[in-house]
């Protein structure tokens, strides 16, 4: 059977959307709402859930997010993937071993990836990095990083969630590994 999905850009008018999903998944992550690649990602102790969701919600009224939705037939919300140039996205996992391998920032980073626990398996998470893709592209594209985690020769992950994506997504999309950031994580580039 194959699923078609269809991409919306996250905005004002998309916000219910998004809103719904995340939720229907528990805030997603204890609450992250998708803010944690932001400047306010890791600031201020604790985080909770309300904070961050005013804090997606201001930077989607004032565009300084960019984030793709991912709808079902039913014109559902079931995912998303969240990109943007490393000054709206500056947080990334490891940042120390990032830094010290790091030769020049890409134009680009993608950083989380979020399919509604109903909906894994099924081709959300590869419709979401196509569709930021292509609005990559359609902005002029450059180097562009994703943060991705290695499946391959490691042991599964029993309930674990890869809110980076695994390799294997990423490879589908002509990114190669730059560098390893730490044990099970690297830095995958492409150019568009």
């Amino acid at each position: 059977m194959t699923t078609t999905y269809t991409t919306r850009p996250l905005s004002p008018e998309t916000w219910d959307d998004f809103s719904a999903l995340v939720e229907a998944n528990g805030g997603v992550w204890g609450g992250c709402w998708c803010i944690g690649f932001h400047v306010e990602g890791f600031g201020e102790k604790p985080h909770s859930a309300e904070r961050n969701r005013a804090a997606k919600r201001a930077h989607v009224d004032q565009g300084t997010v960019h984030q793709i939705l991912v709808y079902d037939a039913d014109g559902v919300c079931v995912g998303w993937c969240q990109y943007g140039p490393p000054a709206e996205l500056p947080n990334i996992k490891n940042p120390a071993k990032y830094a010290a391998g790091a030769s020049e920032l890409p134009a680009w980073r993608i950083g989380c990836i979020f399919t509604g626990s109903r909906h894994r398996g099924r081709g959300v998470a590869r419709a979401a990095v196509a569709g930021a893709l292509d609005a990559i592209r359609a902005a002029g594209g450059g180097v562009v990083e994703a943060y991705p985690e290695q499946t391959t020769d490691r042991k599964p992950q029993r309930g674990a969630f890869l809110h980076t994506g695994p390799e294997e997504l990423y490879e589908q999309f002509g990114f190669t590994r730059d560098r390893q950031i730490a044990k099970w994580r690297w830095v995958m580039r492409t150019e568009l």
